[in-house]
Order: structure tokens, then sequence, then C-alpha cells
């Protein structure tokens, strides 16, 4: 009986090994050309529609829209355009008082992607617009954003995800902590993919999409329209491109709590996206050999992956309790306890610095993420373990009120 646990547990270890190891062997791709940007400078040529979903945003839109009107970008090939949608707030007057054009939203919204779907069909009747970018509302926007992403489309990029960095990443440790979550997945996932020709991951905002692309609507069934969108646009051959001197500065929750019920969004979006695109997905890897279609089943997969190593972490303690032997390197390594632990913490802080450093940020502004990162994904896991059983089904909106930042302080 022993021996036939023991067997399991090398199977599913295999499992979880080899996952981990994907992503760790493709994540080192990030370092090919190091600091080299992807994409050479191009004069201003194509027109953008800058659309902005909003819910009750009236103490950060102003800034937003102040932000994108210091574009070095000629005015005249974009339009700024807020969509007010379930509102109670003045968002719309600040809006429209800023300089935005509004979309009124005449469709019920239950989610981000209803209005953005709204807003997309009814821009399609721009003639002149090539592409539209979508923010949020507590965004700030580098000035060289528009010319960056110009040049994506100068060279043939259909859909483009945006280098998505912090405007209060020193406020505490969660929102250092999702600083670093954005600079690890800017590094090893979207800045890896680009350099073996994969495809990048949309995060949600300064995202980028050809008119084209979506002629036939935007059409999203999941609480995450971002990941799902990644996934379609896997399932259809187009490359998400990460346009990496493309940047936007997000605000990050500041509370554990708004934080906790965010992620549990996410993971119920990455779990419907897996039941929904999965399949599809792995399908057209194996008849295509498309590795974006690959990638999105690994990351749609991994609350699942998430929740099989603590399992794991658990039976190979209780086969430590009572004797059972083991004999790979791992198992060696728990065996030693405490000492598993430090190494693999100090890994994590070295990883962490390296990703600050590389963005050019102090590691003194950002200690309380840097430190306590590996708290903040631990959390993950009873978030993951929560969604397996009981997902989120509504979209909540998130409070933003850090109307002080100056952004010439976070460009410079």
């Amino acid at each position: 009986m022993v021996n036939v646990v023991v067997t399991i547990y090398y199977i599913l270890f295999a499992v979880s090994f080899i996952y981990g190891m994907y992503f760790a062997i493709t994540g080192l791709f990030g370092f090919k050309n190091y600091h080299k940007s992807m994409f050479g400078r191009h004069k201003p040529k194509h027109k953008f529609a800058i659309v902005i979903p909003t819910r009750n945003e009236e103490n950060v839109i102003g800034g937003l829209i102040k932000s994108l009107q210091k574009q070095r970008y000629p005015e005249s090939l974009y339009d700024i355009y807020v969509v007010p949608n379930n509102c109670t707030d003045h968002t719309e007057d600040v809006a429209r008082e800023a300089g935005a054009k509004i979309i009124e939203c005449k469709v019920k919204v239950k989610v981000k992607a209803d209005a953005l779907s709204y807003a997309f069909d009814l821009l399609q009747k721009e003639k002149d617009v090539d592409a539209f970018v979508v923010f949020d509302a507590d965004n700030l926007v580098h000035p060289d954003f528009l010319a960056r992403m110009n040049d994506a489309l100068c060279e043939g990029v259909e859909v483009g995800q945006c280098f998505r960095d912090s405007k209060n990443m020193d406020d505490n440790w969660i929102t250092g902590s999702y600083t670093l979550f954005y600079f690890i997945q800017n590094f090893f996932f979207n800045r890896a993919r680009m350099n073996f020709s994969g495809s990048a991951a949309i995060n949600g905002t300064g995202f980028m999409i050809r008119k084209e692309v979506i002629k036939d609507g935007f059409h999203t069934v999941t609480l995450t329209e971002d990941s799902e969108f990644t996934g379609q646009c896997a399932l259809r051959g187009i490359q998400v491109a990460f346009v990496e001197d493309a940047i936007t500065y997000d605000e990050h929750p500041q509370s554990f709590w708004t934080s906790w019920k965010q992620r549990k969004r996410w993971t119920s979006g990455c779990l419907a996206c897996l039941k929904v695109y999965g399949g599809k997905l792995f399908k057209t890897f194996l008849k295509k050999g498309n590795i974006a279609s690959f990638d999105m089943v690994m990351m749609y997969s991994a609350p699942l992956m998430v929740v099989l190593g603590f399992l794991l972490a658990i039976v190979l303690f209780l086969f430590h309790i009572f004797g059972v032997e083991l004999f790979d390197f791992f198992s060696y390594l728990y065996a030693s306890g405490l000492l598993f632990f430090v190494i693999f913490y100090i890994a994590n802080v070295a990883l962490n610095i390296f990703v600050v450093k590389y963005n050019h940020k102090s590691v003194r502004n950002i200690l309380g993420g840097v430190l306590l990162f590996t708290l903040f994904i631990a959390t993950w896991i009873p978030i993951n373990i929560i969604c397996l059983f009981k997902k989120t089904e509504t979209w909540e909106p998130i409070k933003h009120d850090r109307n002080d930042v100056d952004l010439d302080k976070l460009v410079n």
C-alpha cells in the first residue's frame, strides 16, 4: 500500500515539477537582448481611440485624462473616450470637464467587458481610427505611451500589451507586492515570450487592439476579459506583443481584504477560461504547434497546479512524520526542515531585488514588498482552494483615491 501511495506521489510530483520547470526555463528568455528595445522608432502615423470604462472614479479620472493630454504625440491622432457605467458620483462631469469625450453606455453593464464591447462597436464606425487603447481610470500614462504603440503598429503588431508600472508601490507591503508581481510577469513572461516568438499576456489595462481585430465585436464571457481575450488571440494565431517602452502607472489595492477579493475574481476567471477554452487551446497547439495556445493552457491551469503543489507539500510532511523514505533531491531538501524554507525565501528575495533593479527602482522604496512578497504569493493558496469550490460570480469595483501622485516624479 505504501509503495502505491509513493508511486502516485511521484507521478503527481513529476507533473508539478515539469509545470514549474516549464515557466522557469522559458522565463530565462527574458535575458535575451537585455535592455534592448523590441521595436524601432517611427513617425506618428496611426490614430488611436482611447477607451476608459469607469464606475465611480471621480477621484482619479481627471488625473488620467491630464496625463493623456500630455502625450508626446499629435493631438489630432488620438481621442479620449470615457465610458461611465453604473455611476452614482460625478465621474462623468469630471471627465467631461477635463476634456474627454463621453460615451453614454446604453446597455446593462455587469462587468467591465460589457462597457468595452459597447464602446468598441460604436467606435468601429469612426473610419479614421486605426486602433483602440484601453486604460483603467486610476492609471497615469507615460508621455511616450502612444508613440511607442504607434511604433508597434507600424511594425505590424495587431494586439499589444504595455508595461505595467505602479504609482503607489511604496504605500505598504501589499502595493509593493503587486508591483513585484507585475515586474516579474513583465520580465519572465511577457518579455521572454517576445524573445522566442511567443505571445505576451494582456494584463487588464494599457493594452492596444488594432481596429480590424475586433471588427466582428469584442465578446467575452468570464470575469477576466483580459486573460480571456489573450486566449482568443492564441486560438486565432494573433500574437500579443509586449510593448515594453509603453508604460502605464497603476494604482494597486492598499488593503489585504480588497486584494483578497480582487485575486479571488482573477482566480475564478482563470478557472472559467480553463473550462471554456482549455480543450480548444490544447487542440490548437497539437494541430498547429502554436506555443501561445500551450502557454494559455498552462496559465489557465495555474490555480490547479498551486493547489496540487500545496497538497504534495502536505503529503511530503506526512511522509516525513511516518518515516516514509524518499530518494529525490527535493525530498532531501524538504527533510532539512527550516533550512529548506530559508533557502527558498532568500532565492525569492534575490529575484525580487533583481526585477526592482532591472526597472531602475529603489529597493528601499519597495522594501516591504521585497521582504513579504513570499507571504503575498502564499495567500494565493487558500484563494485557489476556495475558488475550486465557490467561484466569484460578480465583478466588484475597487475604490481608487490616489489623486496626489505626481506623474513627472514617476517618469523621472
